[in-house]
C-alpha cells in the first residue's frame, strides 16, 4: 500500500506541507468551507466522453447501472485536481521543519485532548488489535488533524478526473472502481463520499482500494463509516491496517538515540540532526506512508501524546545559516512590523516568503523573498 498512498500524496509530507498557511488547522472545530472554484465541476466534453466509455467498463466489473447513475449525477471534471497533481513535487523540507509542524505544540495538545476524549474507544482498539492507543491517535492527528480536515472534494469527481487525465490513469481508474464498489455496498451515500483533492477519505485518509481491504465496521451498524463525526470506524480501520501489516504489540516504534530508545536500526534523516533507533514497528508505520519523516512524525507525536517531552538533540543551521530560533525571531519581527507571517513556528513557508518580499520592497532592498542573517539584522 505504501506505493499507492505515496501516489495519493497522503500525510503531511505528501500534502506539499508549508508552514503558516490558512490550510493548516488553527484551533477550534472546523466547519465546512466553500470549495475553491477550481475544485467544482466544470463542463468538459472530453471528460464526459471518457465517463461514458468508463461506465461500460465499470458495468463489466460488476458495478450496477443505478450505482453509476447516482455516483455521476453530480460529479464532473475538476480542473484544480489536475493543477494540483501536476504541481506536486518531492518535498524539500528538512526533518526539523517537518517535525515543527507534524509535532507542533498545537498538534500535541489537541492529540492529548483527543486521546482523553476517546480513551475508552482507544483502549478497546488497543486490546483488539494490539496497536498502542497513542499510535492510533498520532496517525489520526497527522492524517486529518484529529478529524478537522477530512476533505470536502467529491471522491468520484476527483478520481474520475485523474483517471481521465491519464498521467496515472490505470491507477486512478482502479481507485474510481473501488469507490463505486464502496457506494454499491451501501457504506456511504454518493453525496457524503468526500475527501482530499486526490480522493483520500475520512479521518484516516484511506484510499478507496485500501478502504475495501482494511476498513472496519466497529460500531456494528452495517456500514464502515470513516467519514462520520464519530471516528470509531475510522480509528478501528487504522488499527486494523497496522495489525494486518505486521504490527508487534508492545514494541516501541523506536526513539531518539541517547534518549529512551530501544535497540534497532539507526537512521539520521537530516545530516547533523538527531539520530533515531528504529524497530520493525517503524517499518509498519511506513506501510501507511512510505517516508522516514512520516514514520518519525507518527512515532514522536505518539510519544508526546503519551507525555514525553520534545527531542533532546538539536538540528544544524539551515542553508541560509539560520537556526530555528533565528527563523522564529525573523517571523516575529516581520509580524511586529506589520508583515504578518501567519504564524511563528520557524518554518519558512509561502506566507513568510510573501511577508519578506513585502518588507524588502518597502525598504528598497532586492526582493528575493528569502530569509538571511542580513534580513534578520535589518529587522532589528
Amino acid at each position: 500500500m505504501q506505493i499507492d498512498r505515496r501516489a495519493f500524496g497522503l500525510g503531511l509530507i505528501g500534502l506539499g506541507l508549508s508552514a503558516c498557511t490558512p490550510s493548516l488547522p488553527r484551533g477550534g472545530v472546523s466547519v465546512p468551507s466553500p470549495l475553491p472554484a477550481d475544485l467544482r465541476p466544470v463542463p468538459n466534453p472530453a471528460y464526459d466522453a471518457w465517463v461514458a466509455a468508463f461506465r461500460d467498463r465499470a458495468a463489466d466489473r460488476g458495478i450496477a447501472q443505478p450505482t453509476l447513475s447516482l455516483a455521476f449525477r453530480n460529479a464532473g471534471f475538476l480542473p484544480g485536481v489536475i493543477t494540483r497533481d501536476r504541481n506536486q513535487t518531492e518535498t524539500s523540507r528538512s526533518l526539523e521543519d517537518y517535525l515543527s509542524i507534524a509535532v507542533s505544540e498545537e498538534r500535541v495538545s489537541k492529540g492529548r485532548a483527543a486521546f482523553a476524549r476517546h480513551r475508552g474507544l482507544l483502549a478497546d482498539l488497543q486490546s483488539r488489535y494490539g496497536v498502542e492507543a497513542e499510535v492510533i491517535t498520532a496517525i489520526w492527528g497527522l492524517e486529518s488533524f484529529y478529524g478537522e480536515r477530512r476533505g470536502e472534494v467529491s471522491v468520484i469527481s476527483a478520481t474520475s478526473t485523474l483517471a481521465f487525465d491519464g498521467r496515472r490513469g490505470a491507477f486512478f481508474e482502479q481507485q474510481l472502481t473501488a469507490a463505486l464498489r464502496i457506494l454499491q455496498n451501501g457504506d456511504i451515500p454518493a453525496d457524503r463520499m468526500t475527501g482530499s483533492w486526490a480522493g483520500a477519505m475520512g479521518h484516516t485518509q484511506f484510499i478507496p482500494t485500501s478502504y475495501l481491504d482494511f476498513a472496519v465496521d466497529y460500531t456494528g451498524d452495517g456500514r464502515r463509516d470513516i467519514w462520520s463525526d464519530d471516528p470509531s470506524d475510522a480509528l478501528a480501520s487504522a488499527a486494523a491496517y497496522l495489525q494486518r501489516n505486521g504490527w508487534t504489540p508492545g514494541l516501541r516504534w523506536g526513539g531518539e538515540v541517547g534518549g529512551n530508545a530501544p535497540a534497532g536500526a539507526i537512521i539520521q534523516p537530516q545530516a547533523g540532526g538527531p539520530q533515531f533507533a528504529t524497530t520493525a514497528n517503524f517499518r509498519v508505520i511506513k506501510r501507511y506512508n512510505n517516508s522516514d519523516a512520516y514514520a518519525i512524525g507518527v512515532g514522536h507525536l505518539s510519544d508526546r501524546i503519551a507525555g514525553a517531552g520534545p527531542l533532546r538533540g538539536s538540528f544544524p543551521p539551515d542553508a541560509n545559516g539560520l537556526t530555528k530560533a533565528d527563523r522564529i525571531t525573523l517571523q516575529q519581527r516581520l509580524t511586529a512590523r506589520g508583515y504578518d507571517t501567519q504564524g511563528t513556528d520557524g518554518v519558512i513557508g509561502k506566507n513568510t516568503e510573501t511577508a519578506i518580499r513585502a518588507f524588502q520592497a518597502a525598504q528598497g532592498l532586492p526582493v528575493t523573498g528569502q530569509p538571511s542573517q542580513a534580513l534578520l539584522q535589518a529587522l532589528r
